[in-house]
């Protein structure tokens, strides 16, 4: 049984009954739509709404870190017209129901069919609002039904608790980036030499080959003329605390590594951190480690590039091992928000060898 994340309060999200049952042998047919897409399902007289502009505000959030901000997920709004609409609706990959559990609308009618009367009952009583489900109609889906006794209140929700209710939604969208990097392919050989050699790894996409390998820094790239990618790491041993690290530790630490390993084409030119541009540094576990994540811009000194990062920096309390992994790229002509995402699905498959105890 898989649940949603322990941040949701009790009060917040119901579970329907078997919503999140996994099967291995599910042998329906996948849902449809493509990566970060949302359709919205409510009446056309909400879109212009309260909750549709809650909605907005939480899934269509601009990520802010980018280049150029994208909107955390694309959302497109429909309403029920017709069986056929519905049918459309359910094959979503990603859809939202949302509606006031009153409301005499097709919509509203739908979402009362859905949930079963003690459940209509704990919305009515404001216990309720937001019921997740998984692989409901088709595989590989995901659905949420919003719903309450006024749209005041419902929206009123929905941003109190938007956090959790998009981070129900990038645990699955994180699992289909993960499957769509490696589907190509991977390279294991690259991998294993990582953790023989250095204690850790993370699985390496297809297309990347290894740049630089020292004793406490290596390098990948994915080198092309529209899309240059690129991976690095550094680690120190004996590190017996991390009171010391901050964003501020973070970023200069960065800054020094680049500005050794990092460089462009000009020999004065080399990568460093965009601070004109919003840079977020954020407490977090990487599997299971504790961690910061900093997302930001970089810029070419001395040169006319730019692109977006992901950083990591991980301390393994086993190795006594810090480490600094960061992803980045180069791209003027492509949306940066999909490799971003794909980044940090790489990043999901750190590990160490527990093993190597200093």
């Amino acid at each position: 049984m898989k649940h949603i994340k322990n941040t949701l309060p009790v009060t917040l999200l119901l579970l329907l009954t078997g919503s999140f049952v996994a099967c291995d042998n599910d042998f329906r047919r996948p849902a449809q739509g493509t990566f970060s897409e949302v359709l919205v399902v409510m009446d056309s007289t909400k879109w212009n709404s309260e909750v549709a502009d809650a909605i907005r505000g939480t899934f269509g959030s601009e990520i802010m870190t980018l280049p150029r901000p994208e909107e955390r997920y694309d959302l497109r709004f429909m309403t029920l017209r017709t069986n056929n609409d519905l049918e459309f609706a359910k094959r979503h990959k990603n859809a939202i129901f949302v509606g006031s559990i009153n409301e005499e609308t097709n919509v509203g009618s739908y979402i009362r069919a859905t949930l079963s009367d003690d459940i209509q009952e704990r919305v009515r009583t404001e216990q309720n609002f937001a019921f997740p489900l998984k692989d409901r109609w088709y595989s590989n889906q995901w659905t949420l039904i919003l719903s309450s006794t006024d749209d005041e209140k419902l929206a009123s929700q929905i941003r109190n608790s938007g956090e959790s209710l998009v981070e129900n939604l990038d645990e699955v969208e994180m699992e289909r980036w993960k499957y769509e990097v490696y589907r190509r392919g991977e390279q294991t050989e690259i991998s294993d030499s990582l953790m023989e050699s250095h204690g850790f790894h993370i699985r390496i996409q297809h297309d990347y080959t290894l740049n630089i390998d020292t004793t406490d820094f290596v390098s990948l790239r994915r080198p092309l003329v529209d899309n240059d990618r690129w991976i690095w790491a550094w680690w120190k041993d004996d590190v017996e605390s991390i009171d010391h690290v901050d964003a501020d530790w973070i970023n200069a630490k960065r800054d020094s590594l680049q500005e050794k390993y990092i460089r462009g084409t000009r020999e004065e030119s080399y990568v460093q951190t965009e601070f004109r541009r919003p840079v977020e540094t954020k407490a977090t576990k990487l599997n299971g480690r504790d961690a910061f994540e900093t997302r930001g811009t970089w810029k070419m000194e001395n040169d006319l590039m730019g692109g977006p990062f992901l950083n990591y920096t991980i301390y393994d309390e086993v190795q006594k091992r810090l480490y600094i992994l960061e992803f980045a790229q180069f791209a003027p002509r492509h949306s940066k928000r999909r490799f971003v995402y794909q980044f940090e699905a790489m990043a999901n498959t750190f590990d160490t060898d527990s093993t190597i105890v200093n």
